[in-house]
């Protein structure tokens, strides 16, 4: 059967279009990644197979609509359907997740509500093809991308593109406003605390990991120009991670291949459809656009704590009133847009004056608002708790672990400006 070729001008359109889905606001979805353990053997890492074998009677989908997947490391990702509204999310991943857990508990396997695992060295529980490249790739620039693979987890929450209309719901100020709340959600809810052999503190060491990785794949795009024209750039300039290959052939993992030099005819063969959306399922910036706004900088949360950024995310990007404010906290932030001040969010967390003040600000409306989107009242009272243990005092999760140095890897990844 043929397949159909990618011109460069095809694939620039198609990222443009199918980036930014535009339509009603007002849905939203989570995927929870969770380092998973065994307390009586705690350097071992459970395999894909018992972690299957625990999980699968519940089946392919669970009663709340959730899918079940394993990560390369072995974390288990929980990806929920779209809600139709922020409570008809939380309680339905909440009833899975009850599920899961107690599924789990059955083999005496826990969900460890940290960001980072810094107990085991980074290992690939799978064969899959997809991580075996995308490890060699990560592999050449040192253990960064690795440690990123097999040993961190977060909370990505899912919220509407947006409109084509000329009011806060357009799909150009959501985009905007997603990049500028990016950097206070970064440090209000960082968990993966870790102190480098140089001495340096961080607060979100996973997301410092990230960073550290493949630039062209991980730092935020420029949010200036237009969304659509500015995601179709950064994708076709993004280095190509991986190359699918027929089986029993393992899967290439270029060098310095960039999508625009694959299309210009650079690659080991042309471009097809499906080439280009494994490349978009690599690239990684803190906010990515897949159709809807996918917040990736959250790190994961202790018990349920989940709930709280997700209601936060939403209030803030679904809330007129709330957007606005969120807006003007963050318009004084404009410089913490560029890279090196959202590693300055991933180091510094809410002890940062100028973060902390946005922070208390965007919570507090956000906290305003969830009663205006029909928030249950157990997620009004988490978000009201969060906001008193944490963001009032400046402080943030980390701070509950303390900073504590990584011992199961040779060194510290380079994490440059």
């Amino acid at each position: 059967m043929d397949v159909a070729v990618l011109t460069e001008a095809t694939a620039t359109a198609y990222v443009a279009a199918a980036g930014y889905r535009v339509g009603p606001v007002g849905r939203v979805g989570v995927e929870l990644e969770y380092v998973v353990r065994d307390p009586a053997y705690p350097l071992d890492r459970p395999t894909a197979d018992r972690l299957y074998a625990a999980l699968g009677h519940l089946g392919e989908s669970l009663p709340g609509g959730s899918q079940i997947s394993v990560e390369p490391g072995g974390q288990l990702e929980l990806s929920s359907a779209v809600g139709a509204d922020l409570g008809a999310c939380v309680t339905d991943v909440a009833g899975d997740l009850e599920l899961v857990r107690a599924a789990l508990a059955t083999d005496n396997l826990v969900l460890d509500g940290t960001a980072l695992d810094t107990v085991r060295a980074p290992q690939l529980v799978t064969t899959h093809p997809r991580y075996l490249a995308l490890a060699t790739y990560h592999d050449r620039s040192g253990p960064g991308g690795r440690t990123v693979m097999c040993n961190t987890a977060s909370v990505q929450v899912c919220v509407d593109a947006g409109d084509e209309s000329d009011d806060g719901t357009a799909y150009d100020r959501r985009w905007r406003l997603a990049n500028a709340i990016g950097p206070v959600l970064l440090a209000s809810f960082a968990n993966s605390p870790h102190v480098t052999r140089s001495g340096t503190r961080w607060v979100s060491y996973r997301q410092a990991l990230r960073f550290s990785t493949d630039a062209s794949r991980t730092r935020a795009p420029r949010t200036r120009t237009e969304p659509r024209s500015a995601w179709a750039r950064y994708a076709l300039d993004a280095r190509v991670a991986l190359i699918a290959e027929p089986e029993p052939m393992p899967w290439l993992a270029p060098t310095g291949l960039t999508m625009r030099d694959w299309l210009r005819g650079h690659g080991p063969r042309p471009v097809t459809l499906d080439d280009l959306e494994r490349h978009l399922a690599t690239l990684v910036p803190p906010i990515r656009p897949r159709g809807y706004l996918e917040f990736r900088m959250i790190d994961q949360q202790p018990g349920n704590g989940w709930i709280v950024p997700a209601a936060v995310v939403t209030a803030l990007m679904d809330d007129p009133s709330a957007a606005y404010v969120a807006a003007e906290a963050t318009a004084r932030l404009g410089h913490l847009r560029l890279h090196r001040n959202w590693l300055t969010s991933a180091r510094e967390g809410l002890t940062h004056p100028g973060l902390h003040a946005a922070a208390v600000t965007c919570f507090t409306a956000a906290a305003d608002a969830l009663p205006r989107l029909g928030a249950p009242a157990p997620v009004r009272a988490a978000v009201a708790d969060f906001i008193e243990r944490y963001v009032l005092p400046g402080r943030c999760p980390a701070d509950d672990a303390g900073a504590r140095a990584i011992t199961a890897f040779a060194h510290d990844p380079a994490i440059s400006d």
